[in-house]
Protein backbone atom coordinates (compact mmCIF):
# COMPACT_ATOMS: atom_id res chain seq x y z
CA UNK A 1 0.00 0.00 0.00
CA UNK A 2 2.91 2.48 0.57
CA UNK A 3 4.51 1.71 -2.37
CA UNK A 4 1.45 2.97 -4.34
CA UNK A 5 0.92 5.97 -2.38
CA UNK A 6 4.87 6.71 -3.24
CA UNK A 7 4.36 5.79 -7.00
CA UNK A 8 0.67 8.21 -7.31
CA UNK A 9 2.66 10.82 -5.62
CA UNK A 10 5.38 10.77 -8.00
CA UNK A 11 2.96 10.05 -10.57
CA UNK A 12 1.25 13.60 -9.68
CA UNK A 13 4.75 15.75 -9.27
CA UNK A 14 5.82 14.95 -12.83
CA UNK A 15 2.49 16.04 -14.19
CA UNK A 16 2.53 19.23 -12.26
CA UNK A 17 5.75 19.55 -13.85
CA UNK A 18 5.08 18.98 -17.44
CA UNK A 19 1.88 21.14 -16.89
CA UNK A 20 3.88 23.75 -15.71
CA UNK A 21 7.05 23.33 -18.63
CA UNK A 22 3.95 23.23 -21.23
CA UNK A 23 2.90 26.67 -19.73
CA UNK A 24 5.85 28.51 -19.85
CA UNK A 25 6.68 26.95 -23.23
CA UNK A 26 3.31 28.74 -24.58
CA UNK A 27 3.71 31.95 -22.51
CA UNK A 28 7.32 32.78 -22.85
CA UNK A 29 7.50 31.17 -26.98
CA UNK A 30 4.82 33.82 -27.90
CA UNK A 31 2.55 30.50 -28.87
CA UNK A 32 -1.08 31.55 -29.56
CA UNK A 33 -3.76 29.16 -27.87
CA UNK A 34 -6.43 29.38 -30.03
CA UNK A 35 -5.52 30.45 -33.57
CA UNK A 36 -4.60 33.97 -33.94
CA UNK A 37 -7.73 36.76 -33.42
CA UNK A 38 -7.83 39.48 -35.97
CA UNK A 39 -7.86 40.09 -39.40
CA UNK A 40 -4.66 39.67 -42.69
CA UNK A 41 -3.70 42.73 -44.38
CA UNK A 42 -1.30 42.69 -46.98
CA UNK A 43 1.43 45.06 -48.05
CA UNK A 44 4.25 45.39 -50.67
CA UNK A 45 7.28 46.40 -50.51
CA UNK A 46 10.36 46.13 -52.85
CA UNK A 47 13.11 45.12 -49.90
CA UNK A 48 12.24 43.45 -46.73
CA UNK A 49 15.96 43.18 -45.69
CA UNK A 50 15.97 41.69 -41.86
CA UNK A 51 12.39 41.64 -41.72
CA UNK A 52 11.31 37.84 -39.92
CA UNK A 53 8.22 36.11 -39.44
CA UNK A 54 6.83 36.94 -36.32
CA UNK A 55 8.02 40.95 -36.58
CA UNK A 56 5.77 43.23 -34.33
CA UNK A 57 3.60 45.58 -36.21
CA UNK A 58 3.16 48.76 -34.07
CA UNK A 59 1.16 52.15 -34.58
CA UNK A 60 2.16 54.99 -32.12
CA UNK A 61 4.84 52.45 -30.17
CA UNK A 62 1.88 50.23 -29.31
CA UNK A 63 2.30 46.69 -30.87
CA UNK A 64 -0.85 46.34 -32.93
CA UNK A 65 -0.28 42.76 -34.97
CA UNK A 66 3.10 40.49 -35.96
CA UNK A 67 3.56 39.42 -39.23
CA UNK A 68 2.70 36.11 -40.44
CA UNK A 69 3.96 35.96 -44.13
CA UNK A 70 6.49 37.14 -45.78
CA UNK A 71 7.14 35.81 -49.34
CA UNK A 72 8.19 37.22 -52.99
CA UNK A 73 4.89 38.04 -55.10
CA UNK A 74 5.96 36.74 -58.78
CA UNK A 75 3.80 39.13 -60.68
CA UNK A 76 4.92 42.34 -59.14
CA UNK A 77 8.21 40.74 -57.95
CA UNK A 78 8.40 42.78 -54.94
CA UNK A 79 7.92 41.30 -51.30
CA UNK A 80 4.60 40.29 -50.25
CA UNK A 81 3.67 40.87 -46.22
CA UNK A 82 0.63 39.17 -44.76
CA UNK A 83 0.59 40.57 -41.06
CA UNK A 84 -2.08 39.58 -38.55
CA UNK A 85 -3.76 43.18 -37.08
CA UNK A 86 -6.16 43.11 -33.71
CA UNK A 87 -9.55 42.66 -34.56
CA UNK A 88 -10.73 45.75 -32.17
CA UNK A 89 -8.35 48.04 -34.58
CA UNK A 90 -9.57 49.27 -37.95
CA UNK A 91 -6.93 50.90 -40.14
CA UNK A 92 -8.10 53.21 -43.03
CA UNK A 93 -7.15 52.86 -46.81
CA UNK A 94 -4.31 55.73 -46.63
CA UNK A 95 -2.63 54.40 -43.82
CA UNK A 96 1.17 53.98 -44.41
CA UNK A 97 3.49 50.59 -43.76
CA UNK A 98 6.88 51.62 -43.44
CA UNK A 99 9.30 48.90 -42.09
CA UNK A 100 11.81 50.30 -39.41
CA UNK A 101 14.86 49.36 -37.22
CA UNK A 102 14.31 49.59 -33.37
CA UNK A 103 17.58 51.04 -32.34
CA UNK A 104 20.60 51.22 -34.83
CA UNK A 105 20.96 47.74 -35.54
CA UNK A 106 17.87 46.10 -33.45
CA UNK A 107 15.07 44.25 -35.05
CA UNK A 108 13.29 45.17 -38.06
CA UNK A 109 9.20 45.85 -37.27
CA UNK A 110 6.54 47.20 -39.07
CA UNK A 111 5.02 50.64 -38.24
CA UNK A 112 1.63 51.95 -39.40
CA UNK A 113 0.94 55.51 -39.90
CA UNK A 114 -2.86 55.91 -39.34
CA UNK A 115 -4.32 57.94 -42.29
CA UNK A 116 -7.32 59.98 -42.56
CA UNK A 117 -10.24 58.28 -45.40
CA UNK A 118 -13.30 57.31 -43.72
CA UNK A 119 -12.79 54.15 -46.01
CA UNK A 120 -11.17 51.24 -43.92
CA UNK A 121 -8.77 48.34 -44.75
CA UNK A 122 -11.42 45.01 -44.90
CA UNK A 123 -9.50 41.04 -44.11
CA UNK A 124 -7.35 40.39 -47.32
CA UNK A 125 -6.87 43.89 -48.41
CA UNK A 126 -3.43 45.22 -49.48
CA UNK A 127 -1.78 48.95 -48.32
CA UNK A 128 -1.91 51.30 -51.23
CA UNK A 129 1.41 53.07 -49.46
CA UNK A 130 4.39 51.50 -48.46
CA UNK A 131 8.00 52.75 -47.24
CA UNK A 132 10.78 49.69 -47.49
CA UNK A 133 13.41 49.47 -45.27
CA UNK A 134 16.69 51.92 -45.09
CA UNK A 135 19.77 49.59 -46.93
CA UNK A 136 22.79 50.83 -44.46
CA UNK A 137 25.11 49.05 -46.41
CA UNK A 138 24.27 50.31 -49.89
CA UNK A 139 24.36 53.75 -48.37
CA UNK A 140 27.81 53.04 -46.90
CA UNK A 141 28.65 51.71 -50.06
CA UNK A 142 27.80 55.13 -51.66
CA UNK A 143 29.36 57.15 -49.05
CA UNK A 144 32.37 55.53 -49.55
CA UNK A 145 33.53 55.45 -53.35
CA UNK A 146 31.89 58.63 -53.56
CA UNK A 147 34.78 60.00 -51.45
CA UNK A 148 37.41 57.40 -53.34
CA UNK A 149 35.96 59.59 -56.40
CA UNK A 150 36.73 62.77 -55.45
CA UNK A 151 40.19 62.53 -54.41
Amino acid sequence: MKLINKELYVGVFVLIGLLCAGYLTVVLGGVPMFGPKGYTLYAYFTSVSGLKDGARIEMAGVEIGNVSEIRLDKERLEAKVAFRINQELQLSEDSIASIKTAGIIGEKYISISPGGSDIMLEDKEAFNNTESTLDIESLIRKFIFKDDNES
